[in-house]
């Protein structure tokens, strides 16, 4: 007879069942993001806070957690919608611990990718933050000489499946297999995972314990947020570097939706008045619809590659299958189109270890024959006029998310006989009042080296750096950066030595401007630029809003600007839909005279967005 992993109906029995099996110290290995068996990692946290002579490690990444409302109209806006936008996800007690800065001594954590800024500030999770490739964070994970592993699994019949985590979880259960590794493996179960065969279905008996508890986790949710010009732009640009017929990789985010988004219209021969009104230079000529299709390899499954799966564009296969992907976490919506999907059609969606998905190494020769043309798109904070990039920490060190698999796929694309890496970056950030430059003269902090400098896209354009000379590079970074910030990158650079005397910037890039960008997707965004191309969990009014609230946002870091807003509140003509924007808010549906300053704010915000786009 098989033998069948035990059930546990009650996670702080599980709990102290796994101390007295494994001893006074656990070695915990958590997988990152959604898969973690967050009721028993909360047993094991309370049953180690409660006893200091026990003692638990613990070695995983991207701890998701709802935000945290800070002011009043954050509080206001998100509190009613919390459930509904990011589900009935618990809080992890051991992030509760170290955001309260009360995590006992006997209780170490540390993660190789945290969920973006949620710790930046938070001294302890700075401090034991290990930086590392995706590919390598499993080696460095087996050097903490783990004792357990335990995650969140779905089950069908008496198999079990990794589902949305099979990027280590996979090559770790294959190596216990080998005997090169040796640790206790026990699940949690969860319906809401949809259930994913292949690699990443395993024998229940792989599991040593289970825990059924008697109310199962509601799967956390990554909202999605609206589509801006800038980003639709970024989107547009990567469309034209798709070759058809070859292999593609993006992230999570707008500029994923956007980039997914360009790519179905780009199949429906839709952009041909687009690139006519485009004030741009463009590049790459990559516009035609799809007739071979795409194959997906990408460490993360996102809705974006979804839906281009279902709408036909994602359709050649490798193996049987048209996308390898190692984890996910999503909005919702997108777990449910993965357990509704038929199982016949659910198999061309393999997930695979990360070792896989994000390197050449094993099976060398297959994955060169199937990675043809390929394109691995991310997103960078800051990029250098020499062409390396800031991703994955701030200007002090203090690290942001971490570098993932960002330079795993630059590998791939150099490695690639026709590879290529695309960075997306915003050509500007507004904060504290302020406007600045994303393309700046040198970095502190460099995720991308220059050497591996590729290709470039901010809203301005694409620059292809490969191969190029610095000055050339200059010259082509300087193309696609604002205009309000050129010249005194040109100065800077001529100073330096790195540019000619005699170079001007070519007239042809002296309109890189918002005006001009807006100017060119706005007769486009009613008719299909849509600020949700892949759908949204916000409700109507809660969309009328969130370009309100960002205006108001922006505008709290100078007294001049909430006056500015105050006063149109006065003076300009109300939006269309402000009493209900202004009751969902909690405020009167009404100005009146005792109005307070921050409804008054909110009301010329509201007012401001409506002058812009009516």
């Amino acid at each position: 007879m098989v033998k069948r992993p035990s059930i546990y109906t009650n996670a702080d029995r599980m709990a102290r069942a796994l101390f007295e099996r494994l001893g006074d110290h656990i070695r915990l290995a958590l997988p990152l993001g959604l898969g973690k068996p967050v009721t028993l990692v909360n047993a094991l946290t309370r049953l180690a806070v409660a006893d200091p002579d026990l003692k638990l490690s613990i070695f995983t990444a991207l701890t998701l957690q709802r935000p945290k409302t800070g002011s009043d109209i954050e509080k206001r806006f998100l509190e009613p919608a919390m459930e509904r936008l990011f589900g009935r996800y618990p809080s992890l007690l051991y992030a509760d611990l170290i955001a309260a800065n009360k995590l006992p001594n006997n209780i170490e954590v540390s993660e190789f990718f945290f969920q973006a800024a949620t710790w930046l500030g938070n001294s302890y999770a700075q401090r034991h933050y290990i930086s590392a490739n995706y590919t390598h964070a499993r080696d460095v994970l087996i050097a903490q000489n783990p004792n357990l592993l335990s995650q969140l699994v779905p089950r069908d019949g008496n198999r079990i499946s990794l589902s949305c985590n099979t990027d280590i979880s996979a090559d770790l259960f294959e190596m216990r297999k080998q005997g090169k590794m040796d640790f206790l493996a026990v699940g949690e179960l969860c319906d809401a995972l949809p259930f994913m065969d292949g690699p990443a279905a395993l024998p229940e008996n792989e599991l040593e314990m289970m825990l059924q508890p008697a109310e199962q986790i509601d799967l956390f949710s990554a909202v999605r947020r609206p589509v801006s010009d800038a980003q639709y732009a970024m989107g547009l640009h990567v469309s034209r570097m798709i070759v058809d017929g070859g292999t593609l990789q993006i992230g999570i985010g707008a500029i994923g939706d956007a980039v997914a988004h360009a790519l179905m219209l780009r199949d429906k021969a839709a952009l041909g008045d687009v690139w006519k009104t485009s004030p741009f230079v463009l590049s790459g000529g990559e516009i035609a619809p799809f007739k071979t299709g795409l194959y997906a390899v990408s460490e993360m499954l996102v809705g974006g590659l979804l839906a281009l799966f279902e709408s036909g564009i994602i359709r050649r296969e490798v193996d049987g299958v048209s996308i390898h992907a190692g984890f996910f976490v999503e909005a919702r919506d997108m777990y449910k189109q993965l357990r509704a999907m038929a199982p016949s059609k659910r198999a061309k969606i393999a997930m695979m270890p990360v070792s896989f998905t994000n390197a050449l190494y094993g099976d060398e020769e297959a994955k060169r024959t199937a990675r043809v043309d390929a394109r691995f798109i991310n997103s960078a904070m800051k990029v250098s006029i020499l062409g390396d990039a800031m991703s994955d920490a701030a200007e002090t060190g203090a690290v942001v998310s971490g570098i993932g698999g960002q330079f795993n796929f630059f590998e791939q694309a150099f490695a690639l006989d026709d590879g290529r890496a695309i960075l997306t970056v915003p050509a500007t950030r507004f904060s504290g009042g302020k406007t600045t430059s994303n393309i700046v003269w040198q970095l502190s902090v460099t995720s991308v080296p220059r050497h591996m400098r590729d290709i470039v896209i901010t809203e301005y354009g694409a620059a292809d750096l490969r191969g190029q000379t610095d000055e050339e590079v200059i010259k082509r970074m300087i193309a696609i950066t604002d205009s309000r910030f050129q010249t005194a990158l040109v100065k800077k650079a001529k100073n330096c030595g790195k540019l000619s005397e005699n170079y001007q910037i070519p007239e042809e890039f002296r309109n890189n401007t918002p005006q001009a960008l807006e100017n060119w997707l706005t007769p486009y965004r009613d008719v299909f630029l849509p600020d949700f191309p892949l759908g949204s969990d916000f409700e109507e009014i809660e969309r009328v809003l969130l370009p309100a609230l960002s205006r108001l946002s922006q505008a709290t870091t100078s007294k001049m600007d909430l006056v500015r807003l105050i006063w149109s509140s006065v003076f300009e003509s109300a939006h269309p839909s402000e009493e209900d924007a202004m009751e969902r808010m909690g405020f009167d549906r009404k100005k009146h005279f005792f109005e307070s300053p921050q409804a008054r704010a909110l009301r010329g915000a509201l007012r401001r967005v409506s002058k812009n786009n009516f």
